[in-house]
């Protein structure tokens, strides 16, 4: 009796230790919109980044095949945080398969000078975003991206 019970612990923890996905990994994306997104304005962004992002992290955003990598992203997101200091990144839904998480996001923000070739007119953007992040590790180490900014031009240059 002793050892099948020792067996069935065993394959359990085999199990459970084979895994692709963690309980934590949802929460590792859920930080990158609120701790690298959501704090584009806060000091320690970079700190905040390695927290989420693995070392070889990969941003896609086109099909370039040219990939964005953690340090160009962590300084493309404290330009947005100085242009934009009311920038608010928010996650409103998810839809996970394995490792894979899908968010659509929403954007808002008042630039406070010209955005996109749009000039400073005072008013705000409300935008969305669809992601794909790959989490392994504990990290995501790529995400594809979307962001609506035309929608954000409209909306900055509308009368």
């Amino acid at each position: 009796m002793k050892s099948a019970l020792i067996a069935l612990m065993s394959a359990a923890a085999v199990t459970i230790s084979a895994s692709p996905v963690w309980a934590d990994d949802r929460a590792v994306v859920e930080n990158f919109y609120k701790e690298i997104l959501g704090k584009a304005a806060s000091a320690g962004l970079g700190e905040r980044a390695t927290a989420v992002l693995a070392p070889a992290w990969e941003s896609l955003g086109d099909y370039s095949g040219v990939a964005k990598k953690r340090d160009q992203f962590v300084a493309q997101v404290e330009g947005f945080g100085k242009l934009i200091p009311d920038l608010k990144w928010s996650i409103e839904d998810v839809l996970q398969q394995g490792n894979r998480y899908v968010v659509r996001g929403r954007a808002t923000g008042t630039p406070s000078g010209p955005f996109f070739g749009a000039p400073h007119t005072g008013k705000r953007f409300d935008i969305m975003s669809i992601d794909i992040h790959t989490v392994e590790n504990g990290k995501i180490v790529r995400s594809y991206h979307v962001e609506d900014w035309g929608t954000a031009l409209r909306q900055l240059k509308a009368n």
